[in-house]
């Protein structure tokens, strides 16, 4: 089993969970505090509102404490959810604080029958990358990769990416970068997990690098070692004509949501050339100046768009 550093949990603005990851047998408990009558809000990760069994105990004004197991019975069958305090007689969109992403964890090795494991708790969070060539900010997917998203966030969150380059460009297909060696053979010290999923490799999605298996080449699926060798060096995809055949083999872990013509100006710089011709090597490679982690508000919500919001 591979183990990843995980960040060190936040304060929240309105919304603090008692513990960030709660055993199946115990409650879920949010503990909230509003300036103004307020409601907690539920929904599923593509923004879908969650009926809640009681929606009195919803209600908040001043500060309360509520056990999510009481008001939805979903929490307790696992999944990726949201939470947000929304004043009353406001649209989801106009939240306070920073939303909480209530996270279900299934146990679905062969035979453990798919139960809930553990929930973790975190805010919801995203990135902005600042280069040479400008900047970008990413939403992360947390619901179908989130082991990858943690690292990611963690090795922003601690500067591990500030200062390294982008040392792999291929025009019209991607730009990967998150080497500490500059030379495609680094890494974190530690392996990430595969978790291949259904979202497309289209353009501005967030990908992770694995070692290739020589396998792959007759269309067979990669074997453990090589799907479950990503560590810290990641892809932003260009075209989707061409990175379509990663889909399901790679691990999307997110969307640059905001920046995609800091993706083409990084794209499109020299390459070096050898006695072969032109390489994938950038002449001069892009520096990718610094990484900050920042929580979701209302003013500043790349997720707005994946959620269906409307103000």
């Amino acid at each position: 089993m591979h183990i990843v550093l995980l960040p060190i949990l936040a304060v929240f603005s309105a919304l603090t969970p008692a513990r960030q990851w709660v055993p199946p047998t115990q409650p879920i408990v949010i503990n909230v505090k509003v300036q103004e009558p307020s409601k907690l809000v539920l929904t599923d990760f593509a923004g879908k509102e969650i009926a809640p069994k009681d929606a009195n105990l919803l209600s908040v004004s001043g500060e309360k404490s509520v056990n999510l197991k009481d008001a939805y019975k979903e929490v307790s069958k696992g999944g990726t959810y949201v939470l947000f305090v929304v004043p009353q007689n406001k649209p989801t969109a106009q939240f306070t604080g920073t939303p909480l992403v209530i996270d279900g964890r299934s146990d679905n090795r062969k035979g453990a029958g798919g139960e809930v494991m553990v929930t973790k708790i975190d805010p919801l969070e995203y990135a902005v990358m600042t280069t040479e060539q400008g900047t970008m900010s990413m939403a992360m997917y947390y619901d179908v990769a989130p082991i990858t998203v943690s690292s990611f966030l963690y090795l922003s969150r601690t500067g591990y990416y500030d200062g390294l380059t982008f040392h792999r460009i291929i025009p019209d297909f991607v730009i990967q970068g998150g080497d500490p060696m500059g030379t495609g053979t680094g890494g974190p010290g530690y392996n990430v997990q595969a978790e291949f999923n259904d979202r497309k490799h289209e353009p501005g999605v967030l990908s992770m690098a694995r070692q290739g298996d020589p396998m792959e080449r007759s269309g067979a699926a990669p074997r453990c070692e090589y799907a479950n060798s990503a560590g810290s060096q990641f892809f932003v995809c260009l075209n989707y004509q061409n990175t379509q055949a990663l889909d399901g083999k790679y691990t999307a872990f997110g969307k640059v949501i905001d920046g995609m013509d800091t993706v083409k100006k990084i794209a499109s710089v020299p390459l070096a050339t050898t006695s072969r011709g032109q390489s994938d090597k950038p002449a001069n490679p892009p520096v990718i100046q610094k990484v900050e982690v920042k929580p979701v508000t209302a003013a500043e919500n790349p997720y707005a768009e994946m959620f269906g919001m409307k103000k």
